[in-house]
This record gives C-alpha cells, structure tokens and sequence, in this order.
C-alpha cells in the first residue's frame, strides 16, 4: 500500500479553498498567492493520486473523490490544531503536571501558600507533593521523578544538581505550659536534653542537627522517645511527656494542643532550607513557573515568630 505523506500547510489551502470557492479568497485567507495556493493544491493532488476540484473559469467544485477526501482533512486538522493547542497550553505553563518533593516540616511550612499562589496563576496544571526525608527528595530529583525539591541543609552543586539557598530557620525549645520550659528565658540544649526528651526518628533533617548540637557540647543524648510525625512530637510534648527542640517553620503542623516556645541557645542551631533541580537538563514549563514564583516570594514571612505575644 502506497504511503501518503501529508503536508499540514497543503491541508489547510484544501480546506480554505473549499470554504471559499475561489483561489483568490483562499490564498488570501493561508497568505499566499494564487499561484502557490494552485500549486499546493496540485500538489496535493498528486499525493493522493487523483483529482479533488473540478474548476473552469469561474466555478471551482468538490469531485466525489474531494468530498470524501475533505471529511478525513477535517479530522487530521482538527486532530493537528488540537494537539498544537494543548502543547501551545504547555509551554505558557496552562496545562501539565509539577512535581515537588519535600521534606514535611518545609512542605507544610512553605508550600500550601506558594502552591495557591501558583494555582491562582496556572490553574489547570497538576501539582503532586512528595513528602520524603532528604536523601529522598535528592534521589527524586535525580531520578527525574519530581521536578523540583525542597531541602534543609546545604546540598553539594554538582554537574546533577543545582541548589539555591531560600531561607534559615532557627531551632527553639518546645515545652508544655507549667512544665520545665515554664521561666520565660532562654534555655541551654544542656538543659533541655537533661528533661525527658521527644526527638525526632534517626534519618530527620532535625535529628541530624539535633545530635549535632548534642556532639558540639559534648552532651550525653538520650531521648525519652522517638517519633517520626511532627505533630505525635507536639501531641507528647502537650501532654507533658517531654520537652523538644525544632525549627520555626515546623511549628504550625504541631496541632493546636496548648504549647510554649523558648529561645534555643548554646549552640544555636540554624537550618538551611534551600531549593534543588536537576543540572543540565531542561525543566518544564510548570515547574520555571513555579521557579519563578519561589524567587520572587518573600520566605522569610513565613517562618512564624514564636515567641510574639
């Protein structure tokens, strides 16, 4: 069977010339003369191996072999002006998808307001959020798994990724009212981890630098209990099962349960939150929009200040 390659811009001179009637209207309406629409079309002709207008002087009209010709024309360029619409979509970041991977305590602290920022732009592009611990969210990103990621801690620029620092976070104590955090003052890590201790699981970009402080001090760290999910931290501490350290941004996703916050000295510990993609390689529409819109964005408003009355 023959192959019949077709030409998009001899398609669209069909369909002009049948609208019209005329090779002058039709040039008119593709942009081209009268004598290239005639040679479009005859060269179209030959493609399909026979005659699709009857024309004289004055009358140009459909063979049977042009109206049936004309259905399938229709349908490949309404099939072709689809498909360049929804790229066209793409490419102004109106349609397709963005992937985030974040750490939790980033993610709930940062993402719901920069998210509705972006959505109220992009509406109909889809947002997916990965919560996952740090050497997660590299390994997405990497892999191509997820657009973009949200860190704490510095991460190496390689020729894989690139990193860009947004803000720091500072750790504070975390106690229940009437508790050892009582005295409002600032509080030595020497003092809080000598209270029973509500930490963080080992692998948590917060139990890193909690160990760390620990290791700087040279304090003996034995915690009471270990949880993975902010808010079991919070529920324990409310409940005056223990005292905990953690950074600014992490405190909204503690739950509402009644808590207080102290200054966190000796050493003071900051965290870095920063924002990685992948090197080299070309992100989509979306996730520059969303790029963008991180850089414009002041951070730094939305860590709370714990300690405002």
């Amino acid at each position: 069977m023959k192959r019949i390659n077709v030409d998009i811009d001899e398609m669209r001179a069909f369909r002009a010339l049948v609208d019209s009637g005329s090779f002058r209207t039709a040039a008119d309406a593709v942009g081209v003369s009268p004598s290239a629409l005639s040679r479009q079309i005859n060269r179209l002709e030959g493609r399909v191996g026979c005659r699709l207008f009857d024309r004289d002087t004055r009358n140009v009209t459909l063979t049977p072999q042009g109206q049936t010709f004309l259905r399938l024309a229709e349908r490949i360029l309404n099939t072709t002006e689809n498909a360049m619409a929804e790229f066209m979509a793409y490419q102004a970041a109106r349609r397709g998808r963005l992937t985030i991977a974040g750490l939790p305590s980033v993610t709930a602290g940062l993402l719901p307001r920069l998210v509705q920022q972006f959505l109220d732009a992009h509406p109909d592009v889809d947002v997916q959020i990965n919560d996952v611990l740090s050497n997660g969210i590299i390994r997405e990103v990497e892999l191509g798994q997820a657009d973009l990621g949200f860190t704490a801690g510095a991460v190496e620029v390689s020729e894989r990724l690139s990193f860009q620092k947004l803000l720091t976070d500072r750790f504070v104590a975390v106690g229940a009212p009437g508790g050892p955090l009582d005295e409002k003052r600032s509080y030595s890590w020497q003092e809080l981890v000598s209270q029973p201790f509500v930490a963080m699981a080992t692998g948590t970009s917060v139990r890193m630098l909690t160990d760390a402080a620990c290791a700087q001090q040279g304090l003996l760290f034995r915690p009471r209990f270990e949880v993975s999910h902010l808010a079991t931290a919070g529920a324990f501490v409310s409940q005056g099962l223990g005292v905990t350290a953690l950074p600014a941004l992490t405190l909204p996703v503690l739950g509402r349960e009644p808590l207080i916050f102290r200054p966190l000295g000796e050493p003071e510990m900051l965290r870095d939150i920063g924002l990685i993609w992948r090197s080299g390689r070309t992100l989509s529409p979306a996730a520059v929009a969303f790029l963008e819109l991180v850089r414009r964005s002041d951070l730094k408003t939305q860590i709370p200040d714990p300690f405002r009355d």
